[in-house]
């Protein structure tokens, strides 16, 4: 749809509205944004103020960032305590992440999964194809995990990781790897990597001979775990939102 077509359509809502919505700023803010050509309508500069979009399906950039503009859609960011399974509800009235969310009126799916003894950022999200494209392998998210493990550390350890280990599933490599404390016996690294198979992070330690004690996603792409305390949740800003989805080239 060009700028011209979607200018004469008497559907939509005026621009400076829908930014206005979405928390970009005032109404005049974002009229001024249109006017020094920072916003963006399905990859077309908007140079003029009345332009009418469809919040819903068009993709609506400032300053080359995308704008979470649909109506409704949310991304959430969970601290899953230890014990906790992601899953919504439990059969067997185990702790759940569904437990945390009670009272919110969105059909949330979280984001990947964390195993029961593992902790940290777990995203949730009611938007479809946010929620595909992060968990899919290919787009090649990063997740940043802080692991205490077993065992002296050797000196050549990241370089194995980086090159990948064999697992009985597969061969596995990390993205990057260092150490942050280390005392004798036992020692605290990170790891990143953008793969998603179960207990990964687990197994891949526990081959390389340091079988791991403790285990916390501290990241997810761009996106940190910061001060959020265990069971806690919170919205993510439109920034962070919008570089989620930078990350999956939505």
């Amino acid at each position: 749809m060009t700028k011209e077509t979607m200018s004469e359509s008497e559907d939509g809502i005026r621009l400076q509205k829908v930014l206005a919505q979405a928390g970009v700023g005032s109404r005049r803010a974002c009229e001024e944004l249109i006017d020094e050509g920072r916003v963006e309508v399905d990859g077309t500069i908007v140079l003029e103020q009345g332009l009418r979009v469809d919040p819903k399906r068009q993709v609506i950039k400032v300053d080359g960032m995308r704008i979470p503009t649909a109506p409704g859609h949310v991304v959430l960011a969970l601290n899953k305590p230890r014990g906790v399974h992601s899953t919504m509800t439990d059969e067997r009235g185990r702790p759940c992440v569904g437990d945390y969310l009670k009272g919110r009126r969105e059909r949330l799916f979280h984001v990947g999964r964390l195993d029961a003894d593992t902790e940290g950022l777990l995203l949730l999200t009611n938007d479809g194809d946010l929620a595909q494209r992060l968990a899919h392998p290919s787009f090649g998210v990063d997740k940043t995990y802080l692991a205490q493990v077993k065992g002296t550390i050797e000196r050549d350890m990241g370089k194995r990781l980086r090159e990948g280990i064999e697992l009985e599933d597969g061969f596995v490599r990390v993205d990057r790897f260092r150490i942050v404390t280390s005392a004798p016996g036992r020692a605290l690294v990170e790891v990143v990597l953008h793969e998603g198979r179960k207990h990964i992070v687990r197994r891949l330690l526990a081959a390389a001979g340091h079988p791991v004690e403790g285990l916390v996603r501290v990241k997810v792409g761009p996106i940190g775990l910061g001060d959020l305390r265990p069971g806690k949740v919170r919205t993510l800003s439109i920034q962070e939102v919008g570089e989620l989805y930078g990350a999956v080239d939505l």
